[in-house]
């Protein structure tokens, strides 16, 4: 009924029902980790998911796969494992159901054959263990807190309009941050997709935080170069120092300035498109205060986002310095083009003054050039009249040189006048040939 279908229709059409989430009921537990993976670790990561399927008798996924999820094993020890291919990390997440009487006692993570987890290629970033408890056990659940979280400051709300509520104080207990979700009115899918909420949360917020510590960095650098232009525009501005000098270290300081650029925009610009991400997975879950206990979102205002901006204050820092730097150079280049413009006036006006010297020179060189030609020309006429007298004719050799003479002058007048007339009209034409 239709033309032919686009080479990338399905693949499209495909795309936005990737990574779905996990279908899970309560009570459950489950096991996160982000891992950041080089590009040349992408084969080696897949064949070690491969090498999983294998020894446990589960189809592994296809080559060139981005995500991939499957059961393993069975009774106590059945788990599903669930794995995503991101830009520049993969998550790994781990769901096994029931829950133990010691909170994160038991984890999802340690269903998983001993030294394959840590076998991952990369490094880790977030790890998270979270329990799903059924609304029953939410009873004994100021116990629980205490006891998972150690008596540190929790924070939490009631999520998805009520029907559920989550806890936690985002530190690192035994390596992992810790998520307790109580399902007081969940469907599975909700679950799922709550639970894939928080692990996202943890994720993004560790990807943001990477620029910090290089905006830590930068900062006391953009401060020097900030006081070096300020003294160098000064200088500028009071016409002191040499302009040459003044615009090398401008050149040095714009290098200095692409370097930070170059250094920082990637990892600057991960963190802003991860920060939005973080925000947005917080919206999505509705929340709702509890009393006394400080929401997700405030937590993340209060902490979070002023790391993201100082992260995006040192980036337009940059932007901005580099701005500065360009326009000083710019202003300081044309005082240069005109200094340089000016001299050159002042060697074309000595050069002007020099050939005008010259061409007088030339002149009265031609006038001497030509009385002596004059000279000899009338002293040839002198020998052929002597000749000419020897010969038998009665000539007057003076009278006949004198006579001469205006002849002999006025015809090599005429000769050093074409002469220079045809050397201008050359030079001309080969000018307006050029």
């Amino acid at each position: 009924m239709f033309p032919p279908d686009h080479a990338l229709r399905a693949t499209l059409a495909e795309e936005v029902h990737a990574r779905p989430p996990e279908a899970i009921q309560a009570p459950a537990r489950a096991s996160y980790v982000g891992v950041l993976v080089e590009p040349e670790q992408r084969t080696w990561e897949l064949e070690h998911l491969v090498t999983l399927c294998e020894t446990q008798g589960v189809e592994p996924p296809q080559s060139g796969a981005t995500h991939f999820r499957a059961e393993f094993g069975t009774g106590p020890t059945a788990f599903r494992l669930k794995w995503e291919r991101h830009g520049e990390f993969s998550g790994y997440t781990v769901i096994a159901a029931g829950v133990y009487e010691q909170p994160f006692q038991h984890v999802a993570a340690a269903l998983l054959p001993a030294g394959w987890l840590s076998a991952i290629p990369g490094v880790t970033l977030a790890a998270v263990h979270a329990k799903l408890l059924a609304a029953p056990d939410e009873s004994r659940l100021e116990g629980l807190l205490d006891q998972a979280y150690g008596g540190q400051g929790v924070v939490g709300s009631a999520i998805a309009d009520g029907a559920a509520r989550v806890y936690t104080d985002f530190q690192l207990h035994d390596g992992c941050t810790r998520f307790v979700l109580v399902d007081r009115n969940l469907t599975e899918r909700q679950a799922g997709r709550t639970l894939q909420r928080l692990f996202e949360i943890e994720a993004y917020r560790m990807l943001a935080l990477l620029a910090l510590p290089i905006a830590r960095r930068q900062n006391p650098r953009i401060v020097e170069i900030e006081a070096a232009l300020a003294t160098l525009t000064d200088s500028i501005a009071r016409d002191q120092g040499d302009d040459e000098a003044l615009l090398h270290e401008l050149t040095r300081l714009a290098a200095e300035v692409e370097s930070g650029l170059a250094a920082s925009q990637f990892r600057f610009g991960a963190c802003r498109a991860y920060e939005e991400l973080v925000v947005r997975r917080i919206g999505e879950l509705r929340e709702q205060r509890l009393p006394g206990i400080q929401p997700l979102e405030e937590f993340m205002a209060r902490r979070f986002t002023p790391a993201v901006a100082t992260v995006n204050t040192v980036s337009q820092r940059l932007h901005d310095l580099s701005e500065r730097v360009s326009q000083a150079s710019a202003l300081l280049s044309t005082r240069v083009d005109i200094t340089r413009e000016r001299q050159n006036q002042a060697l074309l006006a000595s050069m002007d003054r020099r050939a005008k010297l010259q061409l007088r020179l030339q002149q009265t060189v031609e006038g001497l050039s030509v009385a002596a030609i004059c000279y000899y020309v009338a002293g040839l006429v002198g020998y052929g009249a002597k000749a000419l007298r020897g010969a038998g004719l009665p000539l007057n050799v003076d009278l006949v040189v004198g006579l001469s003479i205006p002849l002999v002058a006025l015809g090599v007048v005429a000769a050093v006048r074409r002469a220079r007339k045809h050397a201008s009209g050359g030079e001309r034409s080969q000018t307006f040939r050029q």
